[in-house]
């Protein structure tokens, strides 16, 4: 079996894994918070949510997440 190191398993505490879209459980995942939480900050205006496909599902920036485990909101 070949394994494909071009396209990482996702892993929370490594970035390079991470897609340029987060899932809301991914994002809660890395951040350490519950997705009520990320959807109370998507409200606030505190962390923006990209709404994506029919059913409008949140994706977050990896750009934004990274951004908030480095400074903090």
């Amino acid at each position: 079996m070949d394994i494909d190191f071009s396209n990482p398993i996702f892993t929370p505490s490594v970035p390079r894994t991470w897609p340029p879209l987060l899932t809301i459980d991914q994002a809660s995942k890395i951040l350490n918070v519950s997705k009520w939480t990320l959807r109370k900050w998507d409200k606030e205006g505190k962390l923006i949510a990209v709404r994506v496909g029919a059913r409008k599902d949140r994706r977050y920036k990896k750009d934004d997440v990274l951004k908030i485990t480095k400074e903090g909101l």
